[in-house]
């Protein structure tokens, strides 16, 4: 079974979401992270994880994009906080965005440090969104592992720079592919996945966004996570059935919570 381990269920309406689920469980994907992009939103994504079943989970965070949309960056403490629901077992997603640059860069990156904090403080792992960033990403992981110690993270929907992923590796992170990975023209992407450690890959579909082949285009949904992982499979050089079980073993690695353990 796969676990889209990064999809927008806030973002489906109420009324179409219990067949969202249910496509996703029919086409083997048993479990999904639903992400929230604001302290509003995340709320929401609670609720929606709370309904919705044993198999869906949900993080808390605010996306870089939104970094500036709220007021003040939320102190770390505010963000911990929101995670002892047991349906939280993440934080995020957080991180840089450079391309859209909707907020400003020191915003930003203020925001993202307070998220590492707050996966300092609780031990669940910090969801990470990197775009057009690379090196301001991997410096403040560095710096913020130097200064205030060690915390888990994820580099997802992943498509960014060798440099980046070998950086997050280095560092005990792990990369999650999307659709991305499936698309014609991303053979430099389908390289570094061929050579990121086993043990550190996952799988996603970001939905509603990034639609793998051949449904690009089109919205996305948590039941097309099975082709982006048919891809990853045949880069690797493995079964779907094997590397299904793999993401899933390193998911639950990196979700303590939703594996009923404990956080590092």
């Amino acid at each position: 079974m796969l676990v889209d381990s990064h999809c927008h269920l806030d973002y489906f309406s109420e009324t179409e979401r219990p067949d969202i689920i249910a496509r996703a469980q029919a086409a083997g994907v048993s479990e999904m992270v639903t992400i929230g992009v604001t302290l509003r939103k995340s709320l929401e994504a609670l609720a929606i994880a709370e309904a919705s079943g044993a198999r869906v989970w949900c993080s808390v965070g605010v996306h870089p994009n939104h970094a500036a949309d709220e007021g003040p960056v939320p102190e770390p403490e505010v963000i911990a906080a929101m995670t002892e629901h047991p349906k939280v077992i993440g934080i995020g997603e957080s991180g840089l965005d450079y391309f859209y640059d909707t907020a400003p860069k020191d915003i930003q990156a203020q925001s993202f440090r307070a998220h590492i904090r707050a996966a300092q403080i609780t031990g669940l792992p910090l969801a990470i969104h990197a775009r057009d960033a690379d090196d301001d990403i991997a410096r403040i992981l560095a710096e913020e592992r130097e200064g205030g110690g060690d915390f888990r993270f994820l580099l997802h929907c992943f498509s960014s720079t060798r440099k980046l992923a070998e950086a997050a590796v280095a560092l005990g992170g792990y990369i999650s592919f999307s659709g991305i990975l499936t698309f014609p023209k991303s053979n430099e992407l389908r390289e570094i996945a061929a050579d990121i450690p086993l043990d550190r890959l996952l799988v996603e579909t970001d939905s509603p966004f990034l639609a793998p082949v051949p449904f690009r285009g089109k919205r996305n949904e948590p039941a097309h996570t099975l082709h982006t992982a048919k891809v990853l499979s045949e880069v690797r050089g493995l079964s779907p059935e094997a590397l299904a079980e793999l993401t899933t073993r390193n998911f639950r690695a990196l979700y303590l919570k939703a594996a009923g353990r404990r956080s590092a």
